[in-house]
Formats: C-alpha cells, structure tokens, sequence
C-alpha cells in the first residue's frame, strides 16, 4: 500500500439488549478493507469474519427471546459458541481506525470484551455526517440505504449491516465527495468512559 492508502475496520455487533453491563455480544461481524485516506475511495476489502456466542450472564440469557425479535438469531445458532478470540484481536491489531453506525453503541459492548479497542480511533456513521440536512428524514441505516437504493431490507444481521453501510460508505455527498471522506473529516470520537468510571470522577471530592 502507497503513503495514502490506509486500512480501516468495520464492525457491527448484535446483542441480547442494550445494557452493556447486564447484557453480551451474541454476533460479532468484522469487515478489514483498504481506503485512499485523502479521497476516501474504498480500495478493496481485505478480510472479513463474522461469529456468534452463547451468552453466559443469567441477565443476558433472561433477556434473549426480548433481543430475537430484532436480530432473529435463533438460540440454538448461538448454543455452544464462542468468539475466536485470537482471530478477533488480529483484527483490531492491523489497523487503528474503526467505523460502525451507531459506533458508542458497538464500542461499549465490545470494551467489556476487548478492552484495548478504547485506544484505537472509532468513527461513527450514523452522527458524523448531518443526514438530516441533507434531506433524510433519519439517520437510522435502513432510511439511508433505501435512500441510496442499495436495499429495502435490513436483516439486522451484523455481516449483513456492515456490508450494507460499506455500499453506503462508497456513496457521495451533496459536495461530491464519498461519505467515508467526510466521516474521517468529522474527526474521531472520544475515549470511551464506563458509566462506573463516570460515576467516581463525579463523586470525586474536589481540589479547588
């Protein structure tokens, strides 16, 4: 790869609610692809996985039946599962830069699981660009994907979601520029914070 193309990651994650303190990643979809960093035309992809997971919590699995009407993941798919840990890192080590749509929701369950995810720089789809000034009524994936005529359907299957927002992602805005240009031109997010770290500064006496 040239000085100008980079690798990004695409990440979705499908759960047994929205807790990520009482609830767990039963799907986990990763998409590794190529990008041109100053036009943010995407290249190619590079490698792709998708897993599921049985949920150990007893709150997680109480929650399950709640969670299938969304993503429609049988219980028996996930039965006996787990994610392939070592495989899943890799993914996280080949590059520092990370998209998904929605991305505080994915980045909070997947830090519980992966807590060196917090050091890499995380881009979300869904705020980084004003959909709604530029005509859509929502920024929910399936409004802007049906929009851009890439689909009617959402699955809600991870692999499925990603690669539906990567087709997104190819698209271009009012300006003509793709809409991965201008989500990396919004700047990454912040570091995560877990809500009980939140709490301590806040009850954290004062110097002053």
């Amino acid at each position: 790869m040239n000085n100008q193309t980079k690798l990004g990651l695409l990440v979705d994650v499908e759960t047994t609610g929205l807790s990520p303190k009482t609830d767990e990643i039963v799907e986990l979809a990763l998409k590794l692809f190529s990008y041109n960093e100053e036009t943010g035309e995407i290249v190619d992809i590079v490698d792709e996985e998708s897993y599921l997971r049985e949920p150990i919590s007893l709150s997680a699995k109480r929650n399950y039946s709640n969670a299938f009407r969304i993503h429609g993941i049988p219980y028996e798919s996930v039965a006996g599962k787990s994610f392939y840990d070592v495989k899943i890192k890799t993914f996280f080590n080949r590059t520092d830069t990370v998209f998904a749509h929605n991305a505080s929701f994915d980045r909070s369950f997947l830090y519980y699981m992966y807590p060196e995810v917090n050091e890499l720089r995380w881009y979300c789809t869904m705020k980084s660009i004003p959909w709604k000034s530029y005509g859509f009524p929502n920024s929910k994936l399936l409004t802007l994907l049906e929009s851009h005529n890439i689909t009617s359907y959402q699955s809600h299957r991870a692999m499925d979601d990603i690669t539906y927002l990567m087709e997104l992602l190819k698209k271009t805005n009012l300006y003509g520029d793709p809409y991965l240009r201008e989500v990396l031109r919004s700047g990454h997010m912040r570091k995560y914070q877990p809500a009980e770290k939140n709490r301590s500064l806040q009850s954290a006496p004062s110097k002053m």
